[in-house]
């Protein structure tokens, strides 16, 4: 399955490099230290500004002979065009396919060659481009790198096979576990009419109208060397490397168009339903919630912290309750999805198709309860060594530094944001987690409710917690068709 279906800086300091002086000299700094509370810290880094526009961080990691990067392209689906949707990802998987000098099998032999990892997949609001490779051939990793990124060949072949397979893979999936797609019925029912609404991978409407002559206006209007943050960590002179990367990347153009901005999201009023029918599902699957935080929230900690609690791991009381108590279902979970702008916070869960009202009605039980009472006295040190615990294993590899400095640099966050992690989860109190929870999680009368499922079966009991639009799981789209005129 392609890539597609699955998916501030360190220190703000230039350089010059080798390859010209195209920067200004400055020593890196340091990170600061956690006071009094040990924790993951950042390692030493270096940023790179170069003249059109990328943004280079360099760390050196010399404990094994491997460098990682990861490129994050500002855009991804807010570039696309209305009625385009798909049409970053489909674009995204072709960079793999043929770039500069080497076809698509010979850029996939040049990678494997070497027992390298190159991929690419879309996202919300970047294109992400991660890889690792030896640190013997890091040559050939800039090479195929800054293929990809400024020579991709788009050829007329592989854009064919890539759309439909992209379509047929979409389509596999309704015939699988519809917990894969939830996701972008939720997003494109919540947020219509908004960017965040539309699905990353697309849709079977979507795709089969994309054209070659779309991706190459896409990669125009979209691709540019303004748009790229590239981390790269491990084991590498950063004077040399960087040198080889300002040489490399230093002459792509900017990109066609303005870097595209999500217009601002709010949570919802009131309570709305969209059923998706599946004549033959024996469950139903839902999912509960409303706009919740943007990545940079500033109290980004304490949400982490209540979520942990709510329905961030297997003792947390939605999956005590709708799993271990009631055995009303097999798994039940809270969803926090952070951009730029605030995105979605939501309840998910499935039950047998008998059940499904009680176990909607428990999850807003749940959700009540939360948020009037918090968190017991015995909760705050479980979620805070939890969360702590958990922490620590994201940034152990090159590649997770990689991708977590570049997801700074992206977010305009800085080092804090790791490296004073512990000591706000240290200091974290019950009385703001609640007040903190009260303004992220939804009340119970302000919900977007989505279900998947025997449309004959639950219609009713559907009808019971809003306004229901209907939908048909066979339907190309996720949105739901227009109401007929009366």
């Amino acid at each position: 399955m392609s890539s597609v279906m699955c998916r501030g800086v360190v220190a703000a300091l230039l350089m010059t490099t080798a390859a010209g002086a195209q920067s200004t000299t400055t020593k890196p700094a340091e990170p600061k230290k956690t006071e009094s509370v040990p924790g993951v810290q950042l390692p030493r880094s270096t940023v790179i500004e170069l003249k059109n526009g990328a943004r280079l961080i360099l760390a050196e990691k010399h404990d094994v002979p491997l460098i990682s990067f990861s490129g994050w392209l500002r855009g991804g689906t807010l570039g696309e065009p209305q009625g385009k949707e798909g049409l970053a990802a489909l674009t995204g998987e072709l960079l793999l396919k043929g770039a500069g000098k080497r076809d698509a099998r010979q850029f996939a032999e040049a990678v494997d060659g070497v027992g390298a990892e190159l991929d690419v997949s879309a996202e919300t609001e970047a294109l992400h481009v991660e890889g690792q490779f030896m640190t013997r051939d890091s040559a050939l990793m800039v090479e195929l790198l800054s293929d990809l990124l400024m020579r991709p060949r788009f050829e007329a072949g592989e854009f064919e096979k890539m759309r439909d397979r992209m379509t047929s893979e979409l389509a596999a999936l309704k015939d699988g576990d519809p917990r894969s797609l939830m996701n972008f019925y939720f997003l494109a029912f919540h947020f219509a009419g908004h960017p965040y609404g539309r699905p990353v991978m697309g849709s079977e409407a979507s795709l089969p109208t994309l054209t070659r002559e779309d991706v190459l206006a896409y990669a125009k209007a979209q691709l540019g060397g303004d748009r790229l943050i590239l981390s790269v960590v491990g084991d590498f002179d950063t004077k040399q490397l960087a040198s080889q990367l300002e040489a490399a990347l230093g002459g792509w153009a900017r990109a066609g168009a303005p870097a595209p901005v999500a217009p601002p999201t709010s949570a919802t009023k009131g309570r709305r339903v969209l059923l998706v029918d599946k004549p033959d599902a024996t469950q139903t699957y839902f999912w509960l919630g409303n706009t919740g935080i943007a990545r940079g929230d500033p109290d980004r900690v304490d949400v982490s912290l209540s979520n942990s609690i709510f329905g961030g791991r297997f003792t947390s009381l939605l999956n005590t309750e709708l799993r271990i108590k009631s055995g009303l279902s097999y798994s039940a979970g809270s969803i926090l999805m952070r951009e730029t702008q605030p995105g979605v916070v939501a309840i998910s869960s499935y039950t047998k198709t008998e059940s499904t009202g009680k176990a909607i009605d428990l999850s807003l039980d749940v959700l009540s309860r939360y948020r009037r009472d918090g968190m017991d006295e015995a909760m705050l040190p479980s979620a805070k060594s939890y969360v702590l615990g958990q922490f620590p294993p994201t940034l152990e590899t090159s590649g997770q530094l990689a991708s977590k400095l570049a997801e700074l640099a992206f977010y305009g966050l800085d080092a804090q944001d790791v490296n004073g992690f512990a000591a706000a989860v240290a200091g974290a109190t019950r009385e703001h987690i609640r007040q903190v929870t009260q303004r992220v999680l939804p009340a119970p009368e302000d919900l977007t409710l989505v279900l998947l499922g025997n449309a004959s079966a639950i219609r009713e009991v559907a009808r019971r917690y809003g306004p229901v639009t209907e939908m048909k799981l066979s339907d190309k789209s996720f949105t739901p068709p227009p109401a007929p005129k009366r």
